[in-house]
């Protein structure tokens, strides 16, 4: 059997229903040179029967003891037959001319490795689509997870990222750490491979289904981009710090707001309504516009709080690189 263009590589931990999504919309792909390969990281859930219950997929399964997601990839592609390792997170639908479209663009545009954005499918409830709003939006994040204006060189995500197993021979596999993927596109430009968006070859990815869920997510990003600093001195840009600066500027505007005049509050209320207007104008839904607002709020100052408390504790208070306290984090989520 010719070995498939594509190898899909899917770490799952106790997501069964998801996985049924996933496996229905791969299922549906007008292209079909590619295989699905499901590494259960030590579920109790297991996803098997979700897996099984397409057998017109080219899709393999395997069970593994709980290790973290990074080892879960690594132990996907040492399996993998595909010239393209693809990698997309348990959570996400993938639309029916995806790979077409992959392909395509790739033959049209050869890259060493590439990332693709996100989207809200119509079917994800209102909380998700203004948390993917919150996710995606300039106003909240720079535009660094692949918007049409971004502050910062695109880098890709594993919820929609891929790269040539020639990319894994020379860098080797994922670190488990947080901003894992970060960290292997790093080391992907480092090792002199070419990274490209693919705009067209968007996913739709559920993300967190509550803001508390959410709020501890973006906490830890922030804590890990001190990581990354660490290991990468250089990696540090300017977009990185403004949730933690908006943090500190938020709270004195709130204080001077409460103990000096309200007209202190004035400019939360119109960055409030910039992102109340643009979610309106992007979601067409008041309801989603309003929830938001929260959402985006959740973003960064879970970030910002987070960064700010990693570099107190890594670089003003001499941690160094210790990501033990993300991993404990990442385990007991």
């Amino acid at each position: 059997m010719d070995r498939p263009k594509f190898s899909v590589i899917i770490p799952v931990y106790n997501r069964p229903d998801e996985v049924d999504d996933l496996m229905r919309s791969l299922s549906a792909q007008t292209c079909r040179d590619f295989e699905a390969i499901f590494v259960e990281d030590g579920s109790t859930i297991r996803c098997e029967d979700a897996v099984r219950r397409y057998p017109d997929v080219n899709a393999a399964y395997y069970y593994k003891e709980n290790e973290g997601r990074s080892i879960a990839r690594n132990y996907g592609m040492e399996r993998a037959g595909g010239e393209w390792f693809i990698f997309f997170d348990s959570d996400c639908v993938i639309p029916p001319r995806y790979f077409e479209i992959l392909s395509r663009e790739l033959d049209a545009h050869p890259t060493d490795c590439f990332g693709g954005p996100d989207a809200a499918h119509d079917s994800f409830t209102t909380t998700q689509k203004a948390i993917n709003y919150s996710m995606t939006s300039f106003l909240t994040t720079g535009g660094i997870r692949g918007g049409k204006v971004s502050m910062e060189k695109f880098t890709p995500r594993t919820f929609n990222m891929g790269f040539r197993r020639e990319v894994y021979k020379k860098v080797g596999g994922f670190r488990e750490m947080f901003s894992e993927d970060i960290d292997m596109s790093t080391r992907i430009r480092q090792a002199g491979f070419g990274i490209s968006l693919i705009r067209p070859a968007y996913v739709y990815h559920k993300r967190r289904v509550d803001f508390r869920k959410f709020f501890r997510q973006v906490y830890v990003f922030g804590m890990s981009r001190i990581t990354l600093k660490l290991l990468y001195p250089g990696s540090l840009k300017a977009v990185h710090t403004l949730p933690a600066i908006a943090v500190i500027i938020g709270v004195a505007l709130l204080l001077a707001g409460i103990f000096l005049s309200p007209w202190w509050l004035l400019p939360l209320g119109i960055y409030l309504l910039a992102i109340f207007i643009t979610a309106l104008a992007t979601t067409r839904s008041i309801l989603i516009a309003l929830k938001a607002i929260p959402a985006s709020v959740i973003q960064i100052t879970g970030y910002g709080t987070g960064f700010i408390r990693a570099y107190v504790t890594k670089i003003m208070l001499g941690r160094g690189r210790d990501i033990s306290e993300e991993v404990l984090i990442r385990k007991g989520k």
